[in-house]
């Protein structure tokens, strides 16, 4: 085995494998993972315009935040890999759960609660139809 040859095998692997599907990913959202996944999976298998018709008229805060990440999705998409907005669909979607932000909130007689802050990381993935 000629010295390097194994580090050039391993670069061309990961080459390999590379996706070609449009994503886009937000992290640190200050959401709940739980609330995110509520919204995400209406849109799930959706075309792109019925997704986004579907978030702007949806009254939770996740909607707005998701509805932001799948406009970056699609510019993705359209400007990176140069594919017609209008045969894209949601493929994947993921909110996993992100570090917990941890508050104390003074109580009765010197005690404290504590209140903890959640955060996720949302990722929507589309691929052409």
């Amino acid at each position: 085995m000629a010295k390097g040859s194994r580090s050039q095998y391993k670069r061309d692997e990961r080459n390999a494998v590379k996706d070609t599907r449009a994503h886009a990913s937000a992290k640190f959202i200050r959401l709940s993972d739980t609330k995110a996944r509520i919204v995400l999976e209406q849109i799930k298998g959706k075309n792109v315009g019925e997704a986004m018709a579907i978030l702007s008229y949806s009254p939770r805060y996740a909607a707005g935040v998701i509805e932001k990440l799948l406009k970056s999705a699609v510019a993705n998409a359209e400007n990176n890999l140069g594919i017609d907005p209008s045969k894209l669909f949601v493929e994947e979607v993921f909110a996993n759960q992100g570090p917990t932000l941890k508050r104390i909130r003074p109580r009765a007689k010197g005690m404290a609660y504590r209140i903890n802050k959640k955060t996720s990381h949302l990722s929507i993935i589309l691929n052409e139809r």
